[in-house]
């Protein structure tokens, strides 16, 4: 819908009554009644249902209006006033009479049918929004564009399509206008139309990449790979510097096992100011999968994840790490790990499973004062104190074990592997303090729940 800049109510006092009063009333002629000025009652009529209607006293509004209807009811501004007024009283029926009124004396006035149209989008009466729209579009091609989404609303499609070329063909593409082109393509699945309309688009404008990618993307869409292919070969013997192509070849040449292209194109996504982080993660994600099954070009992964630089982000680094924790090689993912948790410190699983690495890997300092820290923050999670227990047994510091680990005790909740974990670490802090009986009471309790379950 097209909203007017209505300076048209700044002038309607100046334009209004000034062309009623030399249309119709001559001033040089006296009053033939008692009844006085018959133009001046309308004006002030008129004044004071513009003052009601903007302190939102609708009701009054309508009543002032309708009086200046009473003494002449031949201006149609007055019918269009008192339709938005029954409009703002949800009195709609007498809304649209009113505005039908004023538009059937003004036929060709911009004002009165914009808001006729506006009336019936808002009454989701989209039938016939449509017949004044059509009228609309002939002042401005604006109106066309909300002719087809129109149609689209009432299932013309092809109508709406055919609004749409003509469009395109005379002012060229549009973002808006192809959201509405693809979504009526979705809606009848006419898919073999959409990639004619976007190979005409690359035969008409070859120079043009944005063509090209989207054509890649809906053959792609379309299981049309081999097509995608060579379009994407195309774009890039055309525009050798295109990035965005890439997007899609590094795909296709993994696909076609030509390993030394994709890794081209994927250091080419990576290192892109073109190319969003999200695209780059997806591209990283795909190159970890690619040297699992190829571990021969593990060190052009760790090249490519160095040149994302500022672009880095956690899901990026945890990727890569989890490929290093499946080779089993867990002081490279710690590595990875802890550079995500430098971007996201708040993400309670890449902080777990950092704590869990630091103890595999017998780093039982960093694990104590890493999951110490953690406790600060997640007072109430039973894992960190038992990584913190763990973490002061190894380090010989029984004591300090016992108060975190019984402090741990009272979080856990129907975790019985974890409570076994809690008892066999307990048993362990009491030997250390060469307490005997407490250790074997706690392993007791760590053997007897292991044989209940």
């Amino acid at each position: 819908m097209k909203y007017k800049i209505y300076i048209f109510y700044f002038i309607l006092g100046i334009l209004l009554f000034p062309q009623v009063n030399c249309a119709q009333v001559d001033f040089n002629k006296k009053p033939d009644d008692d009844l006085g000025n018959v133009d001046d009652k309308l004006q002030e009529h008129f004044y004071e249902a513009l003052k009601q209607k903007g302190i939102e006293n609708y009701d009054r509004s309508v009543k002032s209006l309708l009086k200046c209807i009473a003494l002449n009811d031949s201006i149609s501004v007055l019918y269009f006033e008192l339709g938005k007024n029954y409009n703002k009283l949800k009195n709609f029926g007498a809304a649209e009479e009113a505005l039908k009124k004023a538009v059937s004396k003004e036929p060709d006035n911009e004002w009165f049918l914009d808001e006729l149209y506006g009336f019936y989008v808002s009454q989701n009466d989209y039938n016939k929004a449509v017949n004044i729209v059509k009228q609309l579009a002939e002042y401005h091609p604006d109106y066309k564009e909300d002719l087809a989404s129109l149609y689209v609303r009432v299932k013309k499609y092809n109508e709406a399509l055919k609004i749409l070329d003509h469009l395109d063909v005379e002012f060229g593409t549009s973002v808006s206008r192809d959201i509405m082109r693809n979504r009526i393509y979705d809606l009848t699945g006419r898919k073999k139309d959409q990639i004619k309309n976007l190979e005409k688009r690359v035969d008409n404008n070859p120079a043009k990449e944005s063509n090209y990618l989207a054509l890649i993307f809906r053959y792609s869409e379309n299981n049309e790979k081999k097509k995608a292919f060579e379009t994407a070969k195309e774009l890039l013997k055309i525009n050798p510097n295109s990035q965005l192509v890439h997007l899609a070849l590094y795909k296709f040449y993994l696909d076609d096992n030509n390993a030394e292209k994709a890794i081209e194109s994927m250091k080419i996504v990576v290192k892109s100011n073109q190319i969003k982080p999200e695209a780059k993660l997806k591209v990283l994600s795909d190159f970890v999968t690619f040297v699992g099954k190829n571990p021969q070009y593990e060190q052009e992964l760790v090249e490519a994840t160095t040149l994302v630089g500022d672009n880095n982000n956690k899901k990026t680094l945890t990727e890569v790490g989890q490929y290093y924790l499946a080779k089993g090689d867990k002081q490279k993912a710690l590595e990875y790990y802890e550079e995500a948790l430098k971007l996201e410190g708040n993400n309670f699983t890449l902080l777990k499973n950092t704590l869990l690495l630091y103890l595999d890997l017998k780093k039982y300092r960093l694990a104590e004062q890493k999951s110490n820290e953690a406790l600060q923050v997640y007072p109430s999670q039973p894992l960190l104190y038992l990584v913190h227990g763990v973490a002061l047994n190894q380090l010989n510091e029984g004591k300090k074990a016992l108060e975190t680990l019984e402090l741990g005790l009272d979080y856990i909740i129907d975790d019985t592997k974890m409570e076994i974990d809690f008892y066999k670490q307990l048993s362990k802090a009491y030997t250390l303090l060469n307490n005997t009986v407490k250790a074997k009471s706690f392993s007791d309790k760590a053997r007897q729940l292991e044989t209940s379950n």
